[in-house]
This record gives structure tokens, sequence and C-alpha cells, in this order.
């Protein structure tokens, strides 16, 4: 099973502020663990949402709208993608993450990346089957020129 771990944003996210040596360490650490673990698919942190953009669906053509954004409840900081078997698993992990001093406020989701094996047979052609095998395929053994 994959999770995906989001860390929220805060005011100092949003404001671009560095975390600290200690907190990059920390994470490290974390992140070290995880790899150790072999659970670990992917882990980036993101730019504040001034350098973001959301496209908005609508009638008509579908129209980008430009960071900044003001609800920083809704804005995410970074993730983890990790591989699991289990939620509770998944759980136990995000509680692991390194929260900053004095971190009141920071906030994780954790949500269930949805799998093509939970598709029901039915909602998928074989050949649309045989396509999106495809592409899972090429994302786990990419080829020279990646």
């Amino acid at each position: 099973m994959k999770f995906m771990i989001i860390g929220k944003g805060s005011a100092e996210t949003e404001a671009g502020a560095m975390p600290s040596p200690q907190l990059v360490d920390d994470m490290t650490a974390y992140n070290e663990s995880l790899v150790r673990a072999g659970v670990l698919l992917a882990a980036e942190g993101l730019h504040p949402s001034s350098r973001a953009a959301r496209i908005v669906y609508g009638p008509g053509k579908p129209k980008v709208v430009d960071g900044p954004f003001a609800e920083t409840k809704e804005i995410i900081a970074g993730f983890w993608l990790i591989q699991v078997k289990s939620r509770e698993e998944a759980v136990e992990w995000a509680l692991r993450v390194p929260v900053p001093e004095g971190g009141e406020g920071v906030g994780l989701e954790l949500w269930q990346v949805f799998d093509i094996a939970d598709m029901p047979e039915t909602s998928l052609s074989p050949e649309t089957a045989r396509r999106e095998s495809a592409v899972r395929e090429s994302l786990e053994n990419p080829g020279p020129d990646a």
C-alpha cells in the first residue's frame, strides 16, 4: 500500500524561511530511517505558494491562478511517498516526522494512494489496463535516456 504523508505549510514556510540546521539534520535522519526500512519512494520539500499556480476548471477554458494563496492552512510544504503493509504502519511512520521546536499548528495529512489494483475490473478496458501497466513499468524501470 502506498501512502503520501503531506506536510502542511505555515506562515514561516510561506515566507520562504529555511528550516534550522537541527531540523534539517532531524529530517535527514528520518529520511534515512525510511530508506533503511525500505519504505521510502520519494520525499521533497516545496517552495512557497508564491512560486506555485493552481489550475481552476469551470465553464470555458481552464484558468491559471498564480500564487501566493491566501489560506495558509491549505498550503503544502512537502511530502513523503511511502510503501508499507498497512494504514497503521503508515500512521506509525507519520508520527515519527520531526516537528520543529514550538511546532504548534504544524500538521500532517496521511492519504492512501489509489492503485490500479483498487479499480474494479469492469472499469478498465483490456487496452487501457495494458497501457496503464506499461506506464507503471516505465516508471519503475526507466530507460537509459531517463
